[in-house]
């Protein structure tokens, strides 16, 4: 156990010291802003000006100040004291990576109110002073020593930031032809206009024309060079947007302001609809900030009960996927409650044959094992723990649910529990259908956007 104990006033003498050692990290920074709400772009941008007098990316002037508070409270006199008054000057700035040595010194001693005045000094790695000052504490009269405390642990995750290694891997690509089914309100409409801003899309609005442009007038959106085809109402919408995929006029569907059953009911139509050889099925694409990569459920919106047939072409979609976000080998974990097989419990039989299947080449371009509690399957130390030797579990790409009950409810609570980023989109038809949500913001609707067009250019390349 570690402890931590401090000097009294008459423990203390002039001239005694202490002193600590920092290396300054990008999350030191993050961590520093995040609490202080100090965001100078000159602290956390590396795009900011480069005229700044400072060229790049520099730690916040206090996290110095912060670190010899640190060390008078923790160190010398330690527990107990009491900060009373401070002083600093900044002559350097310290950068991402510079070592800074943190010391104080004491200089006066005060019987009469045990106050304390010491020299302050943080240098770095070249012995160049970066702050000086004087403090003036009031120091402990008692002796403490205790068990340090724990500090709870913390996860630093930018926003988005796999979706935005998505939106950069489109960056080259030619926008994908996008129906967009009944987008009669504000977030769908503006949803696919920004999606088409970025080069992902090209929009086709379909529904009643009259609303559409309605709800762009409300939102002070611009329908300027975007085609409108006009229907009369959402069950029109969907099955005008199906045809314009078996006349070639698009290479993707997007969601709008419609309920899912009336887009699914015209895509699966056994006469007019998108069907092909291989069972629809839906895929989650999560940015989980506890996980050290995109994290895909399947299937969580589609198939209900699916049985071992429809789960080898839901595993083969979720790894036609993964080739497309530039996973070469995507390893998929097939959940069950247990990581053994037990005849009373179906999905684990399911999970063994599946990965008797990939051996056998019936499915292809991934790396299955199951089955596997879902402990086993994303933490390294649970696999661990319970001795599984396997190059899937604890570092899976992709989990394949039991039913759509169990893989909507893994869904929603890494969205809702763990602060996850959604998107997802519809695989197995005739062209990718961006499947969004009613309660899912932009981010959601342009990281399927980029799914989409990830796929469309994966598996039918613009001829060049």
């Amino acid at each position: 156990m570690q402890y931590i104990e401090n000097k009294t006033f008459d423990e203390i003498s002039v001239g005694d010291s202490a002193e600590i050692v920092r290396t300054l990290s990008a999350q030191d920074i993050d961590l520093f802003a995040i609490v202080s709400g100090d965001v100078n772009p000159a602290d956390i941008d590396p795009d900011y000006d480069p005229d700044d007098i400072f060229e790049n990316v520099v730690g916040h002037g206090m996290w110095g100040g912060a670190l010899i508070s640190g060390l008078l409270g923790t160190e010398l006199p330690g527990p107990g004291t009491i900060y009373v008054d401070q002083s600093l000057s900044f002559l350097k700035p310290v950068g991402i990576g510079d070592t800074v040595t943190v010391r104080v010194t004491v200089t006066e001693k005060h019987a009469a109110d045990r106050s304390l005045t010491l020299d302050c000094e943080c240098t770095n790695g070249n012995g160049a002073q970066v702050i000086r000052g004087k403090a003036h504490v009031i120091a402990p009269a008692e002796k403490v020593r205790r068990p340090r405390t724990a500090m709870p642990q913390f996860h630093l995750h930018q926003r988005g930031a796999t979706y935005n290694r998505l939106l950069e891997m489109t960056s080259a690509l030619d926008p994908i032809a996008t129906a967009v089914v009944h987008p009669c309100d504000d977030l769908s409409l503006s949803g696919a206009l920004e999606a088409r801003d970025l080069g992902l899309i090209e929009p086709v609005l379909v529904g009643p024309s009259a609303r559409i442009k309605a709800a762009a007038e409300a939102a002070e959106l611009s329908l300027s060079d975007v085609e409108i085809m006009d229907t009369p109402h959402s069950h029109a919408s969907a099955e005008r947007a199906v045809e314009l995929v078996h006349k070639g006029r698009v290479e993707a569907l997007m969601k709008g302001a419609l309920h899912t059953d009336e887009i699914i009911s015209a895509v699966v139509d056994r006469k007019s609809g998108l069907r092909t050889e291989r069972r629809m099925s839906h895929v989650f694409a999560l940015d989980v900030p506890t996980y050290p990569k995109p994290l895909l459920i399947t299937d969580a919106a589609i198939n209900i009960a699916p049985d071992l047939e429809t789960k080898a072409d839901i595993v083969q979609n979720a790894i036609d996927l993964c080739h497309a976000i530039g996973i070469d080998q995507p390893k998929v974990a097939i959940l069950s409650a247990v990581e053994t097989v037990n005849p009373k419990i179906p999905s684990t039989l399911d999970a063994a044959a599946l990965c008797k299947m990939e051996d056998r080449g019936q499915i292809t371009g991934g790396l299955l094992d199951g089955p596997l509690a879902f402990d086993n399957a994303i933490s390294m130390q649970a696999t661990k723990t319970k001795g599984i030797v396997s190059d899937v579990a604890g570092q899976a790409d992709v989990l394949l649910a039991p039913d759509l009950e169990a893989g909507n409810m893994i869904a929603k609570q890494l969205i809702y529990l763990a602060g996850a980023e959604s998107s997802g989109i519809v695989l197995g038809a005739r062209v990718p259908i961006m499947l969004t949500s009613r309660a899912d913001g932009r981010l959601a609707r342009i990281a399927s956007s980029a799914l989409a067009q990830l796929y469309v250019r994966h598996t039918r390349p613009v001829a060049s």
